[in-house]
């Protein structure tokens, strides 16, 4: 029973490395985002790492309308609004913030909740990178794939911590 209860502990504790491992990963992805960003508003020549082609190139998305507040919070609160920022800003915030939650196994409700949301947030993204910029984004692109990873693995941890919880007798 002791064993049992220490591989569920040890296998939770490999899930926060690579959740933390993914969340830095998106980190430093949301970091260049908004590095670019800001290098393509100040230099219009500046030529990002990213930027392949005509039709692969991600400061054309993240200098786009939908690089900012997800090209909806300024319809909502205005385009001078605090909350209308850059979504490298958002990402930051959500891969810093993600594996702080993931800790603590009574928050792994919330934990799926966000990790939820941050898919349906890349999966109406990347509708707008399909089908309205035409843009292949590489940066974005991998920010998808990570935020499947962590829901994948959030859903891991909440299996491991079900079975973890003793069955009532009737």
């Amino acid at each position: 029973m002791e064993s049992d209860a220490r591989r569920r502990s040890e296998k939770i504790a490999r899930l926060h490395i690579w959740i933390t491992f993914c969340c830095m990963l998106g980190l430093s992805l949301s970091f260049y985002a908004y590095y670019v960003e800001v290098q393509k508003t100040r230099n219009k020549k500046y030529t990002a790492f990213c930027d392949i082609s005509e039709h692969v190139s991600c400061s054309k998305v993240f200098n786009s309308k939908y690089g900012t507040g997800f090209g909806i919070l300024d319809k909502i609160l205005g385009k001078n609004s605090l909350f209308n920022q850059p979504n490298g800003i958002y990402g930051m915030l959500f891969y810093l913030i993600f594996p702080i939650i993931a800790y603590y196994d009574s928050l792994v409700i919330l934990q799926i909740g966000i990790a939820l949301f941050s898919n349906l947030m890349s999966i109406y993204l990347a509708a707008i990178l399909y089908f309205v910029l035409y843009d292949f984004c590489v940066v974005c692109i991998s920010t998808y794939v990570i935020n499947a990873i962590i829901t994948a693995l959030s859903f891991k941890k909440l299996s491991i911590l079900k079975s973890n919880v003793p069955k009532k007798v009737k």
